[in-house]
């Protein structure tokens, strides 16, 4: 059968964690509920351009719905990795999203740091509130220097990130070290960091021993086993 020379190739889903940002050419005012009002020079981010080649998805600010593409698809870019793009700005609504469109929440960029990583480095806690529910194992995670997200709350000071690492469902380790071999009580200059890490540690502590201590082998050789 013959193909024509004229058909339009068939178009590639995005890479996964990929999002299109895209710039107004000019200003579009919504016709529809599910339209978005957006001006000239407003920047916007594209989840979806494969339903509708014509009417893409997009998120303009808190704001989501659909924009004309043919007053944004010039000059457009996109983000390898949205997900810590938005962690390490603090940008919570992007990255509940990201989460929505499925991104992965636990993709590593070049230096092997999780979205996590970036929230605790740069102490967005809303942003930490939720990625620690998808997070899982990753909690753990060690870029390229060995530091997990715990290494970079303590090490920047951040308090509220350090305790919430150490409490939630699948708590951090405060017992890995990095490459330099430093834990992150180690890193921590904060005294009130250092406070929440010591506390935690003799609280592993204590109930490893009692742990211990409520074991008690049986004794060989005892009244109890002689024929």
């Amino acid at each position: 059968m013959a193909t024509s020379l004229n058909a339009m190739p068939p178009k590639l889903a995005p890479k996964p964690g990929t999002v299109k940002v895209v710039r107004a050419q000019y200003n579009y005012t919504a016709q529809q509920p599910d339209e978005l009002t957006f001006h000239e020079g407003e920047v916007m981010y594209v989840f979806d351009q494969l339903t509708d080649p014509n009417w893409w998805k997009a998120r303009c600010g808190n704001r989501t719905g659909l924009i004309p593409s043919n007053y944004v698809e010039t000059h457009t870019e996109e983000i390898d990795l949205p997900m810590h793009e938005a962690a390490r700005r603090g940008n919570l609504n992007f990255l509940k999203e990201c989460l929505q469109q499925g991104v992965s929440p636990t993709a590593l960029d070049k230096a092997h740091n999780t979205p996590l990583h970036w929230a605790c480095h740069a102490g967005h806690v809303e942003c930490v509130h939720e990625l620690l529910p998808v997070s899982g194992k990753a909690i753990n995670y060690q870029n390229k220097l060995g530091d997990t997200p715990l290494h970079s709350a303590a090490s920047r000071g951040h308090v509220e990130i350090v305790s919430l690492l150490l409490n939630t469902s699948v708590p951090a380790n405060a017992h890995l070290t990095n490459a330099m071999n430093e834990t992150p009580l180690d890193l921590a200059s904060n005294p009130l960091v250092k406070k929440v890490l010591e506390e935690h540690l003799l609280c592993l502590k204590g109930r490893r021993l009692s742990s211990q201590a409520s074991y008690e082998p049986k004794e060989y050789g005892s009244d109890d086993d002689s024929e």
